[in-house]
């Protein structure tokens, strides 16, 4: 993991926001489960990152930026308009994976991260597990999932096909019973872009969630343990990763879909 300077690690807990005796046993069961501290509101401050349970859900909240959590919502405005009007098949992540007409292969996505690639994927029909490093992020993917699971369609037509493992997928992808036809990587890439994050927040969600500095590993790894393709989401201009040349590249405007074929 690169870093911008040595620093001391960075303290988190588990709190709630009233919602009262339910959203503390959640926090607490929670806390128990991630080993970290339960604290009320008013004790919490001293800590960096704090997962907190809301009437909305789990969120992450980042010390400074009260403003900015971090929240997964399956049932998101963003997430139901990309569902229905994101290109379906056509789309570059689906034409990627190897999705077509009567097609629909099954997916591993390596590097989850707040889960809206694999939503996207198993909204098109295919059976998607998402491997999540972070124990924190993996906690929202969880309460995320279990929340459109409320939602009878979105249940049926999503939510059924998707499958969290939480870990290293250095460790999972060579223990999986059965390749997928696809493993899809889209590894942190440390280039310089625009973001709504300020410096400061980067460098604890980079902290978080570390820089996959081992992304080259996992693309080798993942080339052995696939039935037909690994496709790796690069920025535009970005060096091939592991500088192992794919079979073929799908460009969009700010980054590109590099697809190794089997």
């Amino acid at each position: 993991m690169n870093s911008d300077s040595p620093a001391a690690p960075l303290l988190s807990a588990v709190t709630w926001i009233s919602g009262g005796l339910a959203l503390h046993n959640k926090a607490g069961l929670l806390a128990e489960e991630l080993q970290l501290p339960l604290m009320g509101q008013s004790e919490s401050t001293g800590f960096d990152i704090l997962l907190c349970y809301t009437e909305d859900g789990l969120q992450l909240q980042i010390k400074g930026n009260p403003n900015g959590a971090i929240h997964v919502d399956f049932l998101s405005d963003s997430l139901t308009y990309r569902r229905n009007h994101g290109g379906g098949i056509k789309q570059a992540l689906a034409r990627a994976v190897g999705i077509k007409s009567g097609i629909r292969p099954s997916i591993l996505d390596a590097t989850a991260g707040l889960g809206k690639d694999s939503f996207l994927l198993a909204s098109l029909g295919c059976e998607v597990t998402m491997i999540e490093r972070s124990p924190l992020l993996a906690a929202l993917l969880e309460d995320g999932l279990k929340r459109a699971e409320k939602d009878p369609e979105l249940q049926r037509a999503v939510i059924s096909r998707l499958t969290l493992l939480q870990g290293d997928a250095a460790q999972i992808i060579p223990r999986l019973k059965n390749r997928p036809d696809a493993i899809y990587l889209d590894p942190m890439y440390p280039h310089k872009r625009k973001s709504a994050l300020n410096k400061q927040e980067m460098r604890i969600i980079r902290k978080l969630v570390g820089d996959d500095s081992d992304a080259g590993q996992i693309l080798t790894l993942a080339l052995r343990h696939t039935k037909k393709r690994v496709v790796v989401k690069r920025p535009k201009g970005a060096p091939l990763l592991n500088d192992i040349s794919p079979t073929h590249v799908i460009t969009m405007k700010n980054s590109r879909y590099d697809v190794y074929m089997i």
